[in-house]
């Protein structure tokens, strides 16, 4: 890990937040090369759950009132027990804490927590004794205007916004399920104790997808694009399986189509994005273990040198925020969804008697009849409220019928199945799998094999000497690439061997080099990153070559003849 850290950070691709004030625990800058690698990873993603998903993506703002986040119920549960020395002052992540000085699995419970730093007389690094374990609020809190301002909160998490946006993006699907939104932006956790570097942010890049579907069709329509697919599960009693996806689901691993399709879908994007297949498994969330709006959740879990770690969450969040916001704003969330076929049924309903209300209540007799009508069964008395006044019906006012109605559909709260990706890790997963050491004549050769189309640089024109028509020549191939579209870098610094090492190390698949023979014959030599052969071709068709190696996996074969320079 050091070594891949140390190549990370020196090559541009990530670098400590803070840095020339010492640096501050869970913030990372991206560089140059980290950033271009998650953008690609952000397009990759639109790829599969936006563009080829009935999806549509927005932007929300990073900061929400209180309320939202009281209705969301991360103002009261989105805690972690916390335990601080009283010598030092310093303050740990509780489970975390026990988990790397013990190796004891605990329950984050403070009453759990407390008993095995009693039991085992747990001391604080420092060698000072702890105080009773505490919960603490991930949140980030704010005030939002001038003077006292307004309580608002750093969002934990994208999704609440889309939920708060639920009205208007059902009116803009016509209120036709299921139907996705995306958003991808920053996300804040006020960590206790971040110490796994990338893998542990206060600040974050979140990818989510909050898919909104009927709670009695929890189905896709093209869950058979991954029905067969095989996949590894670990399910909630740690039990492993290697089943296909279909088979899950029929076997009840798997609670229902829905969830098995974004895991599916979900690994596809991780093999195409980098992830290796062998390091790359889906486990469970145990009861003890879920989020408090999750009804199950199963995390995408990549092997890394930190062991096993979470990068996706995939969520079933039934209808829980929808609920949860409608009971604290009062707006009416609910999606009316008609029947294929209408329905008969049979209910009892209140009927005003005209002639009894008019002369007793006049001009209030039409809204009390109003009111009446909205009730679907009574009794021997009624009391309803006009105009603020309570007014108390005996049964010579109205009678109950029996009647048979046509019902067009019914509306519901929709359920929210969540794929939720964490960017920064995915990153992160994507440079550890892809870093690898060969040796190349005689010498070790440090490789970032990352999939081509996730490269940070496309291409790379290198003269073979330093003179002025080589430079010359290879500005211009440079100058066409790059209005192609094709992300170029340019170097003249140092013997063709060691460039070619050092846009080996950070990824570049394809050097391209103007030699000796360009100006005899208009042609060039494209060298793989991954196996070092090199192919000839023309100038004139190195941009249309290059796009359909770069969007493919061919072997450089397939356009000339190889030979070793």
């Amino acid at each position: 890990m050091s070594e891949i850290m140390e190549m990370l950070v020196r090559r541009g691709f990530l670098w400590q937040s803070f840095e020339i004030y010492g640096g501050m625990a869970g913030f990372i800058d991206y560089g140059p090369l980290g950033n271009a690698v998650r953008r690609k990873l952000e397009n990759l993603w639109r790829k599969y759950f936006v563009i080829n998903e009935r999806s549509v993506e927005i932007d929300t703002p990073t900061i929400g009132v209180e309320e939202v986040f009281i209705a969301s119920g991360h103002a009261e549960g989105f805690t972690d027990v916390a335990i601080e020395c009283e010598s030092c002052g310093r303050v740990f992540r509780a489970d975390h804490y026990i988990k790397e000085k013990l190796n004891i699995e605990v329950d984050p419970t403070i009453e759990r927590v407390w008993d095995v730093i009693v039991e085992f007389n747990l001391k604080c690094e420092c060698g000072g004794n702890f105080k009773k374990p505490f919960h603490f609020n991930l949140m980030f809190e704010t005030k939002i205007g001038p003077g006292k301002g307004k309580k608002g909160y750093l969002r934990p998490e994208t999704a609440q916004g889309i939920f708060i946006a639920f009205k208007r993006l059902s009116n803009y699907f016509r209120d036709k399920l299921p139907f996705g939104v995306a958003q991808i932006g920053r996300a804040y956790r006020n960590e206790i104790s971040p110490r796994q570097g990338v893998i542990r942010l206060r600040e974050f890049n979140q990818a989510e997808l909050e898919f909104f579907c009927h709670p009695g069709e929890k189905k896709h329509p093209e869950f058979y694009k991954y029905a067969n697919d095989v996949v590894t599960l670990v399910d909630k009693f740690d039990k492993e399986h290697r089943v296909t996806l279909k088979e899950a689901v029929e076997r009840g691993i798997i609670a229902h189509e829905l969830l098995a399709y974004f895991i599916g879908k979900t690994r596809r994007f991780l093999l195409e994005a980098g992830v290796k297949d062998e390091k790359l498994r889906f486990r469970q969330h145990k009861d003890d273990e879920r989020a408090h709006y999750a009804v199950d959740c199963w995390d995408a879990e990549a092997l890394t040198s930190y062991g096993w770690v979470e990068i996706v969450g995939i969520a079933d969040r039934s209808d829980y925020d929808l609920s949860r916001h409608t009971k604290f704003s009062g707006e009416d969330l609910s999606v009316f969804v008609p029947f294929k076929e209408p329905i008969k049924v049979k209910r009892k309903k209140v009927v005003p008697n005209l002639a009894k209300l008019g002369p007793v209540y006049k001009d209030k007799a039409k809204k009390i009849a109003e009111e009446l009508e909205k009730i679907e069964n009574a009794g021997d008395e009624i009391e309803v409220v006009v105009d603020g006044e309570k007014i108390k019906l005996s049964k010579e006012f109205y009678e109950v019928k029996e009647v048979e109605e046509e019902v067009h559909g019914e509306r519901i709260i929709p359920h929210v199945v969540e794929p939720s990706f964490g960017l920064d890790r995915i990153t992160y997963v994507l440079l550890e799998h892809a870093f690898d050491k060969d040796v190349v004549d005689g010498e070790e050769r440090r490789v970032l094999r990352l999939k081509r189309w996730m490269a940070p640089i496309d291409v790379a024109v290198l003269p073979l000497l330093s003179r002025e028509e080589f430079q010359k020549k290879a500005l211009e191939i440079v100058e066409m690439l790059r209005e192609n579209g094709i992300y170029t870098e340019y170097d003249d610094s140092g013997s063709i061997g060691r460039r070619y090492r050092r846009f080996d190390e950070v990824g570049v698949p394809f050097c391209v080099t103007v030699d000796h023979q360009t100006f005899e014959d208009d042609t060039v030599t494209i060298r793989d990153r991954d196996t070092t052969k090199q192919v000839r071709v023309k100038v004139e068709e190195l941009v249309g070559v290059l796009k359909e190696l770069l969007n493919s996996e061919k072997s450089i074969e397939e356009f000339g003849e190889i030979f070793k320079a």
